[in-house]
Formats: structure tokens, C-alpha cells, sequence
């Protein structure tokens, strides 16, 4: 659920770094798998020190990971969106089942494969009346960082969302031997360089490889290029 409280505000600068304002904490989450290498859970370690502002490279060449360094003015990075702009809802193709739906964006995929283990989410959600699957759909739709998937009841339409804290996490994913893109969570308000708000998510990517064709969001480049953070 996001806070509507929270002043925690990321703002893409013109081909340069992300501005985060708002003190929001920073450490790193790592994707866990079990021993046939799928997705299941997130570890979270190495919190950064407080600040109540500070700039994430975005360009993925800084030599002060996760923090930029200019390196993008010199490199001449084109850090051009090109995001849709319009509500999640319009994005997202649903899937109905007997208790619990999923809403997939398949745009905003950020390639940690939690939908995967279990048959995958899309062949649960027809389970959904039995209890156990239910469970399980819920954990793993819940567990997508980019909020591309999202569980709704079918009674009441709503969206069922984890609680989840207003932060910054840096994606790593030994699986793949590579570093992810930047978890946000807890409706962290996102603004274009343009000065365009995005639609406030309790869950989204954004890219910090640098090669996303969906700027300023991830859309699982950093896994083929098997970019590193360190």
C-alpha cells in the first residue's frame, strides 16, 4: 500500500542521473532462489547511510555505483523516455478467475521471475478458489518488483497489494550474474525530466543499465548485457 504522507520524490534529469529527495532509505535486494535457480523471496542487506538527497546514476558507467559521477556528460548518454504515460489500468491485459484476478503490464516486465515457479501465475489464477494456490498466486504476484503484475479480487475489483515501505532497493540477481534495476516501493512518486508525474505505483522498476527501451523504466535489459554494479 502506498503512503500518501510521503514526500519521497525521484526526479529524472535530462540524459543525467535520478534525483531522489525525501530521505529515502537506500540498501540492496537480492533476488533468492531455490536450488533449480528460481525466483522465491527477497534479501535485503548493505542499507547506504541516511540522506535526505542524493543522485542515482542512471547511465550504468558511473565508477561510484549506485551514486553518479557525471560520467553520463561524457559519454554523451541519451537517457530519452519512452514510457507509456498512460494509468497502469490501461496498460494492463486481465485475467479473470473464481476469487482472485492478475492484471499483467507486460511493458513494465523487469525480468525477476517470481511468476515462474508453481506452473506460473497465469495458469493459477483459474485455481484461485483453492486456498493453497491462492497463497501461492498472491506471494509470487506480490514479489514482481516492477508491480507489472498485480492480484485484484473479483468480488470487489480492488487490487490487493503488499505493505511495503517507502525505499530504494538495488536489485541483484545471482541467478542471472547480474546487477538489477532500482526497486521502488511504497508510491515513491516518480517525475519526467519534462517535469511529467507518472502515475504513483507502490511497486516499479526503474532502468540503471542505461539500455532500457522503456526509459525511464526497466524492461529486463540488464539480464542480456548482464550488467554489473561493482
Amino acid at each position: 500500500m502506498t503512503d500518501p504522507t510521503s514526500n519521497a520524490r525521484v526526479v529524472v534529469s535530462k540524459n543525467g542521473p535520478y534525483l531522489v529527495s525525501g530521505g529515502v532509505p537506500l540498501s540492496r535486494q537480492t533476488i533468492v532462489a531455490d536450488k533449480k535457480g528460481e525466483s522465491q523471496d527477497w534479501h535485503e542487506s548493505d542499507p547506504f547511510p541516511a540522506q535526505e538527497k542524493y543522485a542515482l546514476c542512471r547511465c550504468g558507467h558511473s565508477s561510484h555505483k549506485p551514486f553518479c559521477d557525471g560520467t553520463h556528460s561524457k559519454i554523451d548518454f541519451n537517457g530519452t523516455e519512452t514510457a507509456s504515460r498512460e494509468p497502469y489500468k490501461q496498460q494492463a491485459e486481465v485475467m479473470d478467475g473464481p476469487v482472485l484476478g492478475l492484471a499483467d503490464a507486460e511493458a513494465l516486465c523487469a525480468f525477476a521471475r517470481f511468476c515462474d515457479p508453481n506452473g506460473q501465475v497465469w495458469s493459477q489464477v483459474s485455481e484461485t478458489d483453492n486456498a493453497e494456490v491462492r497463497e501461492t498466486f498472491t506471494r509470487q504476484v506480490h514479489n514482481c518488483p516492477a508491480g507489472r503484475l498485480v492480484a485484484f479480487d473479483e468480488a470487489t475489483d480492488a487490487a490487493i497489494e503488499p505493505a511495503l515501505p517507502v525505499a530504494i532497493g538495488l536489485v541483484a540477481d545471482p541467478v542471472e550474474e547480474c546487477a538489477g534495476p532500482l526497486w521502488l516501493t511504497g508510491g515513491i512518486q516518480v517525475v519526467s525530466s519534462d517535469g511529467y508525474e507518472y502515475e504513483v505505483r507502490n511497486r516499479q522498476t526503474l532502468c540503471r543499465c542505461g539500455e532500457s527501451s522503456n526509459k525511464p523504466f526497466c524492461d529486463g535489459t540488464h539480464a542480456s548485457i548482464k550488467f554489473q554494479d561493482r
